[in-house]
């Protein structure tokens, strides 16, 4: 049997590289860049648990902090208040339509309807439309200029801004009057949906249209 078992000199290691020499680099065990709130939940341990500086935020991927721009926000109101418009308009026109029809006759009923449902769906569905590309524009103006930053308690300041401008311009060549009426309904009715989201408990905005 032989002797030469071992690391001694009578004979070689199994786990020795054969020149006695080895130019594979060693593994860096640095643990400085791990987040340890990252790899907590793989070892049962809550991110909670952690301490304050261990616990950071995760990284996340960048985005537009204050949500859909101006111009994409627009186009998502004014064509919700368009479809609604036409919609609300049509059954008010059906409605016209079989109530003023001048005869029986089915033709004669059918060209009644369709004349009163395109008539009042589009009047309605433009300017629920034009009333919301308004109101979108200057809610934008208003966000663009942080107007939050200057109403102090009044807060968010951007939505009854928006409303009272709204309905301000749509009834300027009216005359200041009427424009000054026309914003106070405006602001009021933007007002009164805070406060009915407020008394529901809904979060303002939560529909993604205008400021419901």
């Amino acid at each position: 049997m032989s002797s030469n078992l071992g690391t001694g000199s009578g004979g070689a290691s199994p786990y020795d590289d054969g020149d006695g020499s080895s130019n594979a680099p060693l593994p860096d065990f640095n643990a400085s860049s791990i987040q340890l709130s990252t790899v907590a939940p793989a070892f049962g341990i809550s991110s909670s648990s952690l301490p304050a500086a261990a616990a950071a935020q995760p990284d996340y991927l960048d985005y537009d902090q204050k949500g859909r721009g101006t111009m994409s926000t627009t186009f998502t109101n004014s064509g919700i208040s368009y479809m609604l418009g036409v919609i609300g308009g049509g059954i008010y026109g059906l409605r016209e339509g079989l109530a003023k029809t001048p005869s029986s006759r089915w033709k004669v009923k059918l060209n009644s309807v369709l004349n009163h449902c395109g008539r009042h769906g589009s009047s309605v569905g433009n300017m629920l439309g034009a009333t919301a590309i308004l109101y979108s524009l200057y809610e934008g103006l208003a966000d663009s200029y942080e107007l939050d930053r200057y109403t102090g308690p009044i807060q968010p300041p951007a939505p009854l801004f928006a409303g009272a401008m709204t309905g301000a311009t749509y009834y300027m060549r009216a005359g200041p009057r009427v424009a000054a009426l026309a914003g106070a309904i405006g602001m009021g009715a933007v007002g009164g949906t805070f406060a009915v989201y407020s008394v529901l408990g809904i979060p303002y905005g939560s529909k993604g249209w205008l400021f419901f």
